[in-house]
This record gives C-alpha cells, sequence and structure tokens, in this order.
C-alpha cells in the first residue's frame, strides 16, 4: 500500500523538486483564477486546496460571506474571493476550489476561486506597477508572457484586513 502524504507535502516536495530541476529558487507560486482576474500566492501561504464541497449558508452575513465548509470535521468560514472585491459571484461548480488561505496564520478561513492554475515562476513574469488603488493584500503585480496580468496575493495582509475578517451584515 502506498504511503499516503497530504497535499501540502506533496506541492512542498513538487515545488522543491521544480527548484532543484531548473536551478532556481523562485518557483514556489500557486496561479489562481478568482473570476476574470489571475492570482499569485506564495505556496507557503496556499495552505490546501479542496474540491468545492457543500456550504452551510450563514445569516445576516455579507453577500460575499460563502458560508460553513466541513473539511474533514474542521468548519472553515469561506469567502467568496471575488465577491469579497466587489465583482461577480464565483460559480460553485464541479472547477471551482476551495483554498484554505488561514491555516498557518491560526484561522480556519478559505477562499472560494473559479479554478487552480497550477505552479507558477516569479522569474518567467515581468513587474508591473500596481493599481493606484489596490489593497494593501494586492500590491505587487506582474504580467506573463501572455500579456496577462497577475496579481500577487499577500496572505497575512488579508487576513489582516478588517473588512475581510468583518462578516458581519
Amino acid at each position: 500500500m502506498a504511503k499516503k502524504i497530504s497535499l501540502r507535502e506533496f506541492q512542498e516536495h513538487l515545488a522543491a523538486r521544480l527548484v532543484g530541476a531548473s536551478g532556481q529558487s523562485a518557483a514556489g507560486l500557486l496561479g489562481i483564477q478568482s473570476g476574470a482576474d489571475y492570482w499569485l500566492v506564495n505556496l507557503s501561504d496556499s495552505g490546501e486546496i479542496v474540491p468545492l464541497t457543500p456550504l452551510t449558508a450563514v445569516p445576516l452575513t455579507k453577500p460575499w460571506f460563502a458560508g460553513i465548509a466541513n473539511i474533514r470535521g474542521n468548519l472553515y468560514s469561506v469567502a467568496d474571493f471575488s465577491a469579497f472585491q466587489g465583482k461577480d459571484p464565483t460559480p460553485q461548480n464541479a472547477g471551482s476550489r476551495l483554498l484554505l488561505v488561514g491555516t498557518r496564520h491560526g484561522t480556519n478561513a478559505a477562499l472560494l476561486v473559479t479554478r487552480m492554475l497550477g505552479l507558477r515562476n516569479i522569474e518567467a513574469l515581468t513587474p508591473a506597477p500596481a493599481e493606484a488603488d489596490a489593497p494593501a493584500w494586492a500590491r505587487a503585480s506582474y504580467t506573463d508572457n501572455e500579456g496577462r496580468r497577475w496579481k500577487m496575493l499577500n496572505v497575512r495582509e488579508l487576513l489582516a484586513d478588517d473588512a475581510f475578517m468583518e462578516i458581519g451584515a
């Protein structure tokens, strides 16, 4: 029987192998799509990626608060990342994913995102000027060779943002 490992251990192992194979030190970024936006998250902050599970609605919360998810017996508060930014809500379908971002920082928080895009290397991206009205958790931006704009998500800053932590309507 094969040894079971967590998804996080697998991601860290894969990132380490990519660094070793390429000789580069900056391959540890996860690409995600939230609505029409592309985001980068450091693997160390990304936590675990799980398929969308049934969400339990919570009354008297803001419209972007998607609900509570039970992930292996642990309850996670789920924020629709696109709706939180004032954009269209994320469709809840087979391609949607939950990115468990708060575990490393002591909270059970998850982001509902459109889809996962895999590992990205920062050295393959070109720094771009940040949007003037970008929040503290999204100040860095990059473009890829196809002209797509990628925003860097600073998970620690997001979890410290009062607007994100205040879910009451």
